[in-house]
């Protein structure tokens, strides 16, 4: 590698030899022939006096061609090879095109004149330096000059003077190519020579210099060897870093080299910079010469260590001079777990802001999917048979109802979706799990189950912790195009304080630990801090929304537990979800009945006009009489005054004014046994703060037949706290 840069450098030294040496010939050139072409003007007089006023002023014109030319080169500032190549072809075209319409004018295929056009060549070839392939072209311009005009405009007529002629230039140009090869080839040898002694006068300059520094540095060792022990090391805790004034490690303890897995034979030599992470590389060099000009300093940075990860440090540093030189000591202190501590909590923090924000976007989204899907079953029941609009209503409520899934994903991240809580054996939900997807992983791929036998149950739905094993194989499987294997790990640990392998930040208890691990591409670590946020993937566009581990860690949270990652790129990676031992009970739920129609009046509350509409336009069809109002101030109106004939009340929870758990009270202190269907996005909020409860709960989006389901049970009598 190190030959072929040194071949490439002396390569370059050549060419911009031989480009220097052109242009500086060429700047002689063109001035001396615009003068030579004037000069020559004597030999017309003597040769051909009659014509000497005409070709005197043809010369004069091909002179004043030549000097712009110059002026051209001179103002021109970059030249560059092919600038430098036009420029010679133009000096060469404009002194030959004179001298043919000399030849032409002066005898044609029998004119001595021809004899000028060598002359030119000679100038060209003697001035510059031009490359073999160079000269070859400006030979070749040179004759075609010659002979294109005779051929076209003169008739041959003595056709062994034209013979001897042509014959006389082809064997100047011969000549002149072989000269122009030999005389390359010297230059170029020359140019190699002229490399070669300078970059040996640049080794011997730097071994002189090394020797120098080596014999000073020798001298003082001693003396410095006796002050380091006394001022740095002595009493040291903490790891203990000592730099010179370019940031080079001159000396560490052993705590140092133990925090960052490098032996001390490593680390003294090496500038102090490839340890900080590469971000902090330009804030490192800035507190070096502070540190230089005498400023104390007290600071956090990370650090890479030998096996790639990073340790946070808080180093203390001074400037201690010693003899006529100045050394940095830096105390340094490992704060890694604290930090994982408080990245977690912030962590925490954004994705439960980010969590909020995605509920509040799911909550209205629903809203509108319970329109789009409502009216979809109107019109299909409007448009009887006509195949062609069945077929476009279909297509309009298949995309509504994955819009469905992803807003149910985005509420499973914001924890304000349904959770169905059993205890379960998390051994089995793998086993059903790895089954399920036998036939979606690729043959290429391992999956291999290391379970613990006799595992303690987990309190949790067992559908969401399913959705969320799935989730990480088949990222698994994403991240293993190839081929490799998936290993699923499952065991039971006590977490306390300082446990090898368990974060700082999960709290003491006993927990169920699931692990996957995958031996994919890895994920780049600052990639790692995003990946549980919506809608955020690495995926190409189509292939994923960003939603699968944002709904991993909104599972994972609600179920009180914890989801971390560890990954190296191109070594794997590695989830583990840590959950809580319980023994908590399962809880029962009920099923509603399928009755639909009525003649009762119904109060209805929500204010999105669209859902309203659509509510209202299926409680009507099926025979129900409706109250219908945006405003849940006149819907109190409406009941003060109607009490005894509404049998019902439907009302959204989330409502300007007053939300649906006021308007419940408020109607309730008007008629104590009024009836209640709630609806909302949000599936929590079936959930009250005091004895007062809906009798149904439907969570959006939902069809004209749950919502009519709903209202016939309530009226029926039944009670069904939850549904959907």
């Amino acid at each position: 590698m190190v030959d072929m840069q040194l071949d490439e450098r002396k390569e370059k030294y050549i060419q911009d030899g031989l480009f220097a040496a052109t242009q500086l010939s060429l700047a002689a050139l063109l001035p001396y022939g615009a003068f030579f072409l004037l000069v020559m003007s004597v030999l017309d007089y003597l040769v051909t006096p009659e014509n000497f006023t005409r070709f005197f002023f043809d010369r004069l014109i091909a002179s004043t061609l030549v000097m712009l030319l110059f002026l051209v080169t001179k103002l021109k500032k970059n030249h560059t090879e092919s600038f430098q190549r036009a420029v010679i072809l133009i000096a060469t075209l404009i002194p030959t095109a004179m001298v043919e319409y000399m030849v032409l004018y002066f005898g044609g295929h029998e004119s001595i004149y021809y004899v000028g056009l060598i002359v030119v060549l000679i100038f060209i070839l003697g001035f510059l330096p031009l490359s073999f392939k160079m000269t070859a072209q400006v030979n070749f311009l040179a004759y075609c000059v010659y002979l294109v005009p005779i051929l076209l405009f003169d008739t041959i007529t003595n056709k062994r003077v034209f013979l001897n002629n042509n014959i006389f230039f082809l064997a100047s140009i011969g000549g002149s190519l072989g000269w122009r090869y030999f005389t390359q080839r010297l230059l170029m040898k020359n140019l190699s020579l002229q490399f070669d002694l300078q970059e040996q006068k640049k080794h011997l300059e730097i071994y002189s210099l090394q020797l120098q520094s080596m014999v000073e540095d020798r001298t003082k060792e001693l003396s410095k060897s006796n002050k380091w022990h006394e001022a740095l090391f002595e009493n040291a805790t903490d790891g203990i870093v000592v730099l010179d004034r370019d940031g080079i490690i001159v000396n560490a303890n052993e705590r140092a080299c133990e925090m960052h897995g490098f032996s001390k034979e490593a680390l003294v030599g090496s500038h102090s910079s490839l340890l900080e992470v590469d971000e902090n590389r330009i804030g490192a060099a800035e507190r070096l010469q502070k540190l230089i000009r005498g400023e104390s300093l007290v600071y956090e940075t990370v650090h890479f260590k030998k096996n790639g990860s990073r340790i946070f440090l808080e180093v203390s540093s001074r400037a201690i001079p010693i003899h006529d030189e100045v050394f940095i000591q830096s105390f340094q202190r490992d704060i890694t777990e604290k930090k994982k501590i408080q990245e977690h909590l912030f962590q925490a923090q954004k994705m439960d802001s980010i969590g909020m924000l995605a509920g509040g976007i799911a909550h209205d989204f629903n809203n509108i999917l319970t329109a789009i899907l409502g009216y979809a079953d109107l019109i299909r029941r409007d448009v009887g048979a006509n195949e062609k609009v069945l077929g476009r209503l279909g297509v309009i409520e298949s995309a509504a109802r994955k819009a469905g899934r992803m807003v149910s994903q985005l509420l499973g991240f914001s924890r304000k979706s349904d959770i169905d809580m059993v205890p379960f054996d998390i051994n089995a939900v793998v086993q059903d799990t790895v089954k399920m997807l036998e036939r979606v992983i690729d043959k290429r791929i391992v999956v291999r189950l290391q379970l613990s036998e006799q595992l303690p149950t987990v309190n949790g739905d067992m559908n969401k912790i399913e959705q969320v094993l799935m989730n990480f194989m088949v990222n698994a499987r994403d991240a293993m195009p190839y081929g490799g294997i998936i290993t699923i790990t499952s065991n039971a640990i006590d977490a306390q304080p300082g446990v090898a392998g368990v974060p700082p930040y999960i709290p003491a208890d006993r927990y169920v630990v699931l692990s996957v691990a995958d031996t994919g591409v890895g994920i780049p670590e600052e990639i790692q801090r995003k990946i549980f946020e919506p809608f955020y993937t690495t995926k190409e566009r189509g292939k994923g929304t960003g939603l699968g581990l944002a709904m991993v860690y909104g599972v994972v949270t609600e179920h009180k537990g914890f989801v971390t990652v560890q990954s190296k790129v191109n070594q794997g990676t590695t989830f583990t979800v840590y959950l809580p031992v319980t023994a908590k009970a399962p809880a029962a739920r009920r099923q509603a009945v399928l009755s639909v129609h009525g003649n009762e009046t119904i109060l209805l509350v929500d204010d999105d006009e669209s859902v309203l509409n659509y509510i209202k336009a299926e409680l009507e069809k099926n025979g129900y009489k409706v109250i219908a109002t945006t405003n849940p101030m006149s819907a109190i109106d409406a009941y003060s005054k109607m009490s005894r004939e509404i049998a019902l009340v439907i009302t959204d929870v989330v409502m300007p004014l007053i939300d649906g758990r006021e308007l419940m009270k408020r109607i309730a202190e008007i008629h104590s046994k009024a009836r209640f269907l709630t609806i909302s996005a949000y599936s929590q909020h079936c959930e009250q703060g005091d004895d007062l409860t809906p009798d149904i709960f439907l969570q959006k989006p939902f069809d004209a037949h749950e919502v009519l389901s709903a209202v016939r049970r309530i009226l029926d009598g039944g009670k069904l706290l939850q549904t959907k």
